[in-house]
């Protein structure tokens, strides 16, 4: 993950077409609410003079709640082509599904959560008119996200290519049947499971489906692949956290197992028996703004409700700045 510079503010209204600013908005196609909400948002950028793109697939819903749509395009890869940005009103799954739009044409997604948990979201419905300020005034950053590029291979041949933002999960086919698989990294043999299946994840999966198998959190800015065993019948079924440039591969060896591959919880494919899945750093990372720069523990506090009654930091740290030796190391007596 890297920060790169934030978008130029917006222009005055009476702006040229060919200059006009563009913002895709895509809702939540069961929840009223996130219609409701993209025209609050889509009425404050047409008054500041940036034009507003929506999906076809999304044009009813919205016009159903009283916006105006003056830019309706196909939900396809690259609807999000010459915008400054795409942002997206619900949950995790409604961010995964607009990243699979915007990343071939780098587009930044920014994400309103009307979700659960919504861990890709960097803002609550609550905070809608400050998204449409700091939209308007470009005063938002947009960080890289790694990704993660899958092959399937057949009898030495490819046959079929994948990626995910989150993870890539090879999964059983039958729910009487184990998966029997052997694990490799780097093209060397760590381990043969038998199991449920096998997550793949990135960082910024690693909040999702990586976390509900017992994977550990890592912190969107590390660079590392991870990888963890669901339900494995074996002494050694740990999770690994690998480098970044490594290449993790599962061959499916069974008799009589077959599995699925899901890359991020919506793309499936069917996996026979001798299928080989190699994972790899993605080439193109998928581009999130962020409006607040938080650190991502009281991201996690805040998400997970965790409790942190009786912390005494805040405490320590005003204690340590107004001390005798601010600025210094307090209690060094040389």
């Amino acid at each position: 993950m890297r920060f790169v510079p934030k978008m130029p503010s917006a222009g005055a209204r009476g702006v040229h077409m060919a200059d006009q600013r563009t913002v895709l908005v895509v809702v939540h196609s069961g929840r009223s609410e996130a219609a409701t909400v993209a025209k609050s948002f889509a009425t404050d950028l047409r008054a500041a003079g940036i034009r507003v793109r929506v999906l076809d697939a999304d044009a009813a819903q919205l016009a159903a709640a009283g916006m105006e749509l003056d830019d309706v395009v196909p939900a396809t890869p690259g609807a999000a082509k010459g915008c400054d940005l795409a942002v997206v009103f619900g949950g995790d799954g409604t961010i995964l599904r607009t990243a699979e739009l915007c990343r071939v044409t780098d587009t930044p997604l920014f994400g309103v959560n009307l979700g659960h948990v919504g861990f890709l979201a960097e803002a609550d419905v609550e905070d809608i008119h400050d998204v449409a300020h700091a939209v308007i005034n470009g005063s938002y950053q947009v960080e890289e996200r790694l990704t993660i590029d899958v092959a399937v291979m057949l009898d030495g041949r490819v046959v079929g290519r994948n990626w995910a933002l989150n993870e890539a999960a090879v999964e059983k086919a039958s729910r009487e049947r184990m998966l029997e698989l052997v694990v490799e990294i780097d093209r060397r043999p760590v381990s043969r499971w038998g199991c449920d299946g096998v997550v793949c994840a990135t960082p910024t999966g690693s909040t999702a489906y990586n976390f509900s198998a017992g994977g550990p959190i890592v912190w969107p800015e590390v660079q590392a692949l991870l990888m963890v065993p669901i339900s494995a019948h074996a002494l050694f079924a740990r999770p690994m956290v690998v480098s970044p440039e490594a290449t993790l591969a599962i061959e499916i060896i069974g008799e009589q197992t077959s599995g699925i591959l899901w890359c991020d919880g919506r793309r499936a494919a069917e996996l026979p028996r001798g299928a080989r899945i190699e994972v790899r750093r993605g080439q193109r990372p998928v581009r999130v703004a962020r409006m607040h720069e938080a650190p991502f523990a009281d991201r996690l506090v805040r998400k997970f409700s965790l409790p942190v009654a009786g912390w005494r930091g805040a405490a320590e740290h005003r204690n340590y700045s107004d001390g005798p030796d601010a600025g210094g190391r307090q209690g060094d007596e040389g």
